[in-house]
């Protein structure tokens, strides 16, 4: 017999199992980290948080290491990165969606404030982070329970 996971604020059973993912400053993601390594941190939070959504919801295809390189091999063109940005914030609402969350994260938003000295970078760190405390002091890389 299966032990059914109730967590709060979540109807119905999980459907799905996934990992944790990692609990990260905001304000370390979007202005520490990048300004003591001189950008080079910006990249590699685009691969990691790509990286674990893809090990969160294995349901959905997440692609790893394709937006970071559209960063880093395409940034020139001006629309590609705009569109990576925006890609990001629909995955992060659709792991909010499968974490039995309200979807507060907005793809236009987090887009719109990368225009905003980079502050999407803060935003998207700050809404990936209510996903991972609703699952309270699971540690990473646990498994954890899915919901539709």
């Amino acid at each position: 017999m299966s032990q059914e996971i109730v967590l709060p604020g979540r109807a119905g059973a999980p459907v799905a199992q996934g990992l944790q993912m990692k609990q990260r400053n905001p304000v370390g993601v979007w202005l520490g980290l990048p300004l003591i390594t001189l950008g080079i941190y910006h990249l590699v939070w685009y691969y990691k948080i790509h990286a674990e959504m893809a090990q969160f919801d294995r349901r959905r295809v997440v692609p790893v290491a394709g937006p970071m390189l559209v960063l880093l091999l395409l940034g020139w063109t001006f629309v590609a990165p705009l569109v990576s940005y925006f890609n990001t914030g629909n995955r992060i609402a659709n792991t909010q969606r499968a974490a039995g969350l309200p979807v507060t994260c907005s793809a236009g938003v987090g887009l719109l404030l990368m225009f905003v000295f980079g502050l999407g970078t803060l935003y998207y760190q700050s809404e990936l982070n209510k996903v991972i405390a609703s699952y309270g002091a699971t540690p990473q890389n646990a498994q954890i329970p899915l919901f539709a």
